[in-house]
């Protein structure tokens, strides 16, 4: 009887970790080549409860391609971190845009309950 409950028990919980080990293993883009300088896009005008999530260089089928800036929706208390590619002992690696607690209104990295000008469009 122990035994079917162990094996029962071993089976169950191989179940609830394959997802966990899929999603620890997605593919990293890694490349050599730099992507190309960001395209300039004009926002659109500000929409209630979205935010803008610029347009950001792909990397697809050996090549770099522009994904276009969209909409979305807003989280309270969050704000979206663009995609962006970091380099990496020559290597550039894609990281992807999300959600980050606080809110940081002109992208200093300063939360704005701590900033004396959340709103700087000229930062440094």
């Amino acid at each position: 009887m122990f035994k079917k409950i162990l094996v029962a028990a071993l089976v169950a919980s191989s179940f609830g970790a394959a997802p966990l080990i899929a999603s620890a293993q997605q593919r990293a883009i890694v490349i050599t080549q730099p992507p190309p300088p960001p395209r300039e896009e004009q926002m659109p005008r500000a929409r209630h409860g979205k935010e803008w999530a610029p347009g950001h260089w792909a990397y697809r089928h050996g090549e770099y391609v522009w994904v276009r800036g969209h909409w979305v929706g807003a989280r309270r208390g969050m704000h979206w971190v663009p995609d962006r590619w970091v380099e990496r002992d020559g290597r550039w690696e894609l990281v992807a845009g999300h959600w980050a607690r606080g809110r940081d209104r002109d992208g200093d990295g300063v939360p704005n309950r701590f900033d004396r000008r959340p709103n700087n469009p000229n930062r440094s």
